[in-house]
């Protein structure tokens, strides 16, 4: 998500022409936007952070319906 805001606050900056990022290379932001690209497509599912962040929800939600069931 950091990378998501990024490139937008990039392309704002850019686009506006606000202080030294008038001067910057488009190329830069996209880049950065190949880079989210890859990295979501690719190298996440590559690593398992995909996997392990639902993975880490199922658990959650199984911890709690055990506190749930043991309360009553």
């Amino acid at each position: 998500m950091i990378l998501i805001a990024a490139i937008v606050a990039l392309s704002l900056l850019k686009y506006f022409e606000i202080w030294k990022f008038a001067a910057m290379s488009w190329g830069w932001v996209i880049a950065l936007a190949v880079f989210a690209f890859l990295w979501f497509e690719f190298i996440e599912k590559w690593l398992g952070l995909d996997k392990r962040q639902a993975n880490d929800e199922v658990a959650k939600r199984r911890a709690e319906r055990i506190k749930k069931s043991f309360k009553k």
